[in-house]
């Protein structure tokens, strides 16, 4: 996880400047996008953090070695559904569920129960019809 520590390192390194330079540049009288700047920063420096402690505890990846091949990480990567339509039936549920926040609750309530059925569906597709396990 070497290279994942390092990029939110690196963006908690460039985001203490950027918050500073906004400091000065809004003469600190602007105090929410200060707040969201320095917020942001100590969430990168939390997120490297927690990255690093735990790439201590765990065997180097593959990806993490310069001089590994391809064949390194060849191996499974788990159990995949070839093709599935539930995802696009969630999405538009999420759409409606959206569109419900705008226009009305009884918009939204019809889109969170398709998207609990969409859920259910989704859940439960490898454990029968064609792709079954």
């Amino acid at each position: 996880m070497r290279v994942e520590t390092k990029l939110f390192l690196y963006l908690f390194v460039f985001f203490v400047p950027v918050t500073l330079i906004y400091g000065f540049w809004s003469k600190w009288s602007e105090p929410i996008g200060v707040t969201a700047l320095i917020l942001t920063a100590l969430l990168f420096a939390l997120s490297g953090f927690y990255l690093y402690a735990t790439g201590k505890k765990l065997p180097l990846r593959p990806e993490d070695n310069a001089s590994g091949e391809i064949e390194d990480a060849e191996g499974n990567y788990g159990y995949f559904v070839a093709s599935s339509w539930t995802p696009l039936w969630l999405a538009g549920s999420a759409a409606v569920m959206f569109a419900g926040l705008a226009i009305g609750w009884w918009l939204f309530i019809i889109g969170a129960v398709f998207a609990i059925v969409a859920v259910c569906l989704w859940v439960f597709e490898s454990f029968s019809g064609e792709y079954s396990i």
